[in-house]
């Protein structure tokens, strides 16, 4: 109970730092975009610690994800190379990530009665990622996509 409740909070406050932070305005699309994936890596990697007394095969599919992610996420941020190299994938990585724990959040969360929507709207939002982001490109409207779905999943995880 305590550990979903923690990542519960934990996930709104990473979604409200990912929809603040692209608000600044000052930090290059590299960052931001580096950013929203490293704070959803870090939710991806509590989420399957806490998993995994549970579901041992989706907890130990989020730790993977997550530090995948998480070593995308840091290329992003610390290395401008990185960036000019993945410019056009990086918009859909997020995008397809956000899919497949869309789809892993579906797939195997039942003991929560939001579980499902969570997924679904992990889901949309993934799909509407990949669509703004191969028409508009603007980092601020990327970032703030992924912490509107943290924030979304920590509020319905600590409703359930």
């Amino acid at each position: 109970m305590y550990k979903n409740t923690s990542i519960s909070i934990i996930s709104i406050i990473l979604g409200i730092i990912i929809i603040a932070f692209p608000l600044c305005g000052v930090i290059a699309a590299a960052d931001i975009l580096g950013l929203s994936v490293l704070l959803l890596s870090i939710f991806m990697l509590g989420n399957g610690l806490s998993e995994v007394d549970y579901n041992q095969t989706r907890g130990t599919i989020n730790i993977i994800f997550g530090i995948i992610m998480l070593i995308i996420s840091l290329g992003l941020i610390f290395n401008p190379s990185v960036f000019a190299f993945l410019t056009a994938l990086t918009i859909y990585m997020a995008g397809i990530f956000l899919i497949i724990i869309g789809l892993i959040i579906i797939v195997g969360n039942r003991d929560n009665k939001y579980g499902f929507w969570i997924g679904i709207m992990g889901i949309l939002l993934g799909v509407l990622y990949i669509i703004i982001g191969t028409y508009i490109k603007n980092p601020i409207i990327l970032g703030s996509l992924i912490g509107i779905w943290l924030l979304l999943t920590g509020i319905l995880n600590l409703l359930r």
